[in-house]
């Protein structure tokens, strides 16, 4: 049996870079990233701009955090916060709009951050702690609903998905709009039920480093001055890093 200490943490290291580059991104367009960070749903919000610099640099020194085993929790515990209030800026929409999915997708999404940070929070306990393990878990299967959500985010928006797959891709957009959608929904499936976890975890991750090279990365190409391109370049690696900390936490449970 493995020693839980020889489990890769990479997934921490990527999450957290991610928040360091989501944090500069801030820094230079000194705003949110609104297609994630819907700040705008509340209206004409005061001192945006000032509000926008304050969560750029939690977002970069929570990240640079998070790269120390001795900084790592309070780092974590930024992230958490400042995730979950990006999570709730969808609120107005959802309560707005609730009949329309995209608006339950844009909160899952952005939510899905925090289950990420929990487990990063809970890694840096002692081993045998009871509340880590159940935190640890409860965190996990919260992440499995956002990837079913995700998916379904797919089947009820399918031309808007088809179109952000590149057209040369075989057999065609829509099919792989649909089959992607699938495999979320199968992956959240598998970490909710515990049935083969570990792997769905780790196809999940490898799924979502595709989407970022065939799909974000080319954008920077066409569009390399705009903001929401980075942005989601960036928010596209803080999945991957999320997804890889949830496949991290399945494999350290299987070590103890």
């Amino acid at each position: 049996m493995l020693n839980s200490r020889t489990v890769s943490n990479l997934g921490s290291h990527v999450y957290g870079l991610a928040a360091v580059a989501l944090g500069i991104i801030g820094l230079v367009w000194g705003d949110f990233a609104t297609v994630w960070q819907p700040i705008q749903a509340f209206g004409n919000v005061p001192h945006r701009e000032a509000l926008a610099y304050i969560a750029a640099v939690g977002l970069l020194a929570s990240g640079v955090a998070i790269q120390w085993r001795r900084t790592t929790r309070a780092g974590a515990v930024v992230l958490i916060i400042l995730n979950l209030i990006f999570a709730l800026f969808w609120v107005p929409r959802v309560v707005g709009y609730p009949g329309i999915y995209g608006t339950w997708g844009g909160f899952f999404q952005e939510f899905a951050l925090v289950p990420a940070a929990v487990i990063v929070y809970a890694s840096c306990a002692p081993r045998d702690w009871a509340w880590a393990l159940r935190t640890t878990y409860i965190a996990r299967l919260a992440f499995g609903i956002c990837a079913i959500s995700f998916g379904i985010e797919h089947f009820t928006a399918v031309p808007q998905t088809a179109a952000m797959v590149p057209a040369w891709i075989p057999p065609g957009q829509h099919f792989w709009a649909v089959a992607t959608g699938i495999c979320f929904v199968l992956a959240g499936a598998a970490i909710l039920s515990g049935v083969l976890d570990l792997l769905a975890s780790r196809l999940l991750t490898l799924m979502l480093v595709v989407f970022g090279a065939v799909v974000w990365a080319p954008s920077l190409l066409a569009n390399p001055h705009g903001h929401m391109t980075w942005a989601g370049n960036a928010v596209n690696l803080a999945m991957i890093g999320a997804a890889w900390t949830v496949a991290d936490s399945i494999a350290r449970s299987r070590s103890l």
